[in-house]
């Protein structure tokens, strides 16, 4: 199995999947049950982008899953209590890592531990070395090939949530979610008018939408949107109960339609300048 799959597009819109993957590797050594764990994922997300190929448009997705390590985090976001050594590079304790979801996940959403042993620092430097290096490098190089195509390039990250957020999972426990939250990190990703017209976007098709709460964006968005420089990377979340059932992980007719408005709106980005939306 590999670790990505990449496909480059002729577009100016990049997507990218990094917590859909459901390829639990052998080494994980995980204690807590696989059915509480595979709730960590953005489940069925990469059905729902499957048209990107057909608008052109760049993907990127991640096949291992994210409590495995989280492509989402930057490295210093590394929680040392899981490890069995000293960690030879710098670490910060910011909020995820409290949560117990930096880097690698030592909780599950529900706040249940995932492992019952620690985790050797080789062990982990080869998880980094092996998933977090390569989808970056791949994205980067995605982004970077559709700036010099169009001069612009707008970045899609593509997520699930669930529909009610469990107790480890953010800040905001027992939260009932909208159906989408857009989030550009206080417009620091993306032109908050983009942002914006995303989020008019989806309420003309129905839906309830939050702008950067509970989820602003993180390293994927922060790490790669310049939107000064016409780099405009947005989180976009959409609530799991549209399109699956949340106990079974099951896709429910709901999806039909996620997916074709899904579809109208990445292909409207195509042809749009978010200089002047």
């Amino acid at each position: 199995m590999r670790y990505i799959t990449c496909t480059p597009g002729t577009a100016a819109v990049v997507l990218d999947s990094p917590h859909s993957g459901t390829w639990y590797p052998d080494d994980f050594g995980h204690a807590c049950d696989l059915a509480l764990l595979r709730h960590a994922e953005d489940t069925h997300v990469e059905k729902l982008y499957d048209f990107a190929g057909a608008l052109g448009v760049g993907w990127l997705e991640a096949h291992f899953p994210r409590a495995y390590l989280d492509a989402n985090r930057n490295l210093t976001e590394l929680d040392v209590e899981l490890l069995d050594g000293p960690w030879p590079h710098p670490v910060e304790a910011g909020p995820k890592v409290r949560l117990g979801k930096g880097l690698i996940w030592r909780l599950t959403d529900e706040g249940v531990p995932i492992y019952a042993r620690k985790l050797g620092v080789a062990e982990v430097a080869g998880r980094i070395e092996h998933c977090w290096q390569p989808y970056h490098d791949a994205l980067a190089q995605l982004l970077d090939a559709t700036h010099a195509r169009h001069g612009r390039v707008i970045h899609l990250n593509c997520h699930s949530m669930p529909s009610v957020s469990a107790s480890h999972a953010t800040e905001f426990p027992g939260l009932v979610h909208a159906d989408f939250v857009v989030g550009d990190r206080d417009g620091s990703t993306a032109s908050p008018r983009l942002t914006r017209w995303i989020a008019q976007f989806l309420e003309a098709r129905g839906y309830s939408v939050s702008i950067n709460h509970p989820y602003k964006g993180v390293e994927l968005v922060r790490r790669y949107g310049r939107p000064e420089a016409g780099r405009h990377s947005i989180q976009l979340e959409a609530n799991r109960r549209l399109y699956m059932d949340e106990a079974s992980l099951a896709l429910h007719e709901g999806h039909r339609r996620l997916k074709r408005d899904l579809h109208d709106l990445v292909e409207r980005l195509t042809t749009l300048d978010p200089a002047r939306c």
